[in-house]
């Protein structure tokens, strides 16, 4: 029976699913920003994948329909964005610096990183992309022979620090303002990031949709010229 369902197309999605699920319910139980649902649903799948001694590219193949959907449920993020369309517009100035600020950032501090710890220019392109959505970050990597899957795994990381050290941070530095959280949690953590927008409010929601998108039109801009002045 286990070999059925494994062999199945759907024993990625399903897997997956149920893993986030478990996720939500243990982040509702505990209220604690490191049990992330997204974190826990990594962990869970990666205990299932070698406690049964399944392939990854079994676990991968079987996940084709969530791939398909990431570039449109990225898209839908648009929804939030319309809503409070009005608030981006009498704030506008404020984002564009503040996502601006944010991509420059991302790349001096992975330039220094590269320079730091000698990192080739495979890994650094592998990094690189480190700050946005899956599916832009993935399509650069590539264009700049970066490795593509490790890219993904630093993409996720990003964005799952992001979303658990954010209340942390919002709190320390004493970050009250709806656009400045949204502007954060969308330059830095992208998806995941936006997700966790999502918790505080519509208005941080919806700039955090508008963040992720701009900030992947200036790092497709911004990333090739880095990564010619660093190889």
């Amino acid at each position: 029976m286990i070999d059925f369902f494994i062999g199945s197309t759907y024993f990625g999605v399903v897997l997956t699913i149920v893993a986030y699920l478990v996720g939500l319910v243990i982040k509702k139980k505990l209220k604690f920003a490191i049990f992330n649902p997204m974190l826990i649903a990594i962990v869970l799948i990666i205990v299932v994948l070698i406690t049964l001694k399944i392939p990854y590219d079994t676990y991968f193949n079987s996940t084709t329909m969530i791939n398909y959907l990431l570039t449109p449920s990225t898209i839908c993020l648009a929804v939030p964005l319309y809503e409070k369309v009005e608030v981006l517009k009498g704030n506008l100035k404020a984002i564009l610096i503040g996502i601006s600020s944010g991509v420059i950032t991302c790349m001096i501090s992975v330039f220094l990183v590269g320079k730091i710890f000698s990192l080739s220019n495979e890994e650094f392109a592998t990094f690189l992309p480190k700050s946005l959505t899956t599916a832009i970050g993935m399509a650069i990597s590539e264009e700049l022979n970066g490795i593509v899957a490790i890219s993904v795994a630093v993409i996720m990381i990003t964005g799952i620090t992001g979303s658990i050290i954010s209340d942390l941070v919002f709190k320390v530095f004493n970050i009250h303002e709806p656009v400045a959280k949204g502007l954060a949690l969308g330059t830095a953590s992208h998806v995941i990031g936006t997700v966790k927008a999502t918790e505080y409010g519509k208005i941080e929601s919806a700039v955090s949709s508008l963040s992720i998108a701009v900030t992947g039109l200036l790092t497709v801009i911004v990333a090739p010229i880095v990564a010619k002045i660093y190889f």
